[in-house]
């Protein structure tokens, strides 16, 4: 059994539809050969550094979520990528204390699983920029200006995806269009979309 760590008991304190639920995850995560740590304002749960899996909370559930939980072996179809563009990380979502009990057995076997990948060094394969589609709206710009698309190429592969995801999310050609013009500054100036 960890122990937990006063520096995150707050979070478990406060008011929030998912307290019970909250609680029981913790006592369940801290069954396991974790340290409970403070991270991005949620409680981590580390082994030798490593994160290995947060608590979090939205409107309609609470979840715990597994960094590398892509690699994880889920034969019970529990784990849930949040959208298309999440590579690493997986969810399981709750709504009840309930759930979180009837899930115990299957989480315990997760942390396991990732610990073990940790110690391991597995590494999830991300995809590469290359891979991911160019909007239309943008590939064209990058065409008919040289000294923009050599700065989109001197972009870092986590800025350049930044780009391709806020441009490539709106729906009408419109919109994209806007965002690439809105964008260019920031390109030219070797800035990322979130700089």
């Amino acid at each position: 059994m960890s122990a937990p760590n006063p520096k995150v008991d707050w979070f478990f304190e406060k008011a929030t539809p998912w307290k019970a639920e909250y609680a029981k995850l913790r006592s369940i995560l801290l069954s396991c050969p974790v340290e409970e740590a403070l991270k991005w304002g949620v409680p981590a749960y580390l082994h030798r550094d490593k994160n290995i899996v947060l608590i979090h909370g939205f409107k309609d559930y609470c979840a715990v979520l597994f960094t590398k939980g892509v690699l994880l072996a889920d034969p019970k179809g529990v784990l849930i990528q949040q959208t298309p563009n999440v590579q690493s990380a997986r969810q399981v979502r709750f709504t009840s204390v309930a759930q979180v009990t009837k899930l115990a057995p299957t989480l315990k076997a997760f942390v396991k699983q990732a610990i073990a990948l940790e110690q391991a060094g597995v590494k999830v394969k991300l995809k590469k920029v290359e891979e991911y589609d160019v909007p239309a709206e943008l590939q064209a710009r990058l065409e008919d200006d040289a000294a923009l698309n050599d700065a989109f190429e001197a972009l870092t592969p986590g800025r350049q995806r930044g780009y391709l995801y806020f441009i490539g999310q709106a729906k009408q050609s419109t919109t994209r269009a806007a965002r690439v013009e809105k964008s260019i500054p920031r390109i030219m100036a070797g800035k990322g979309f979130d700089d």
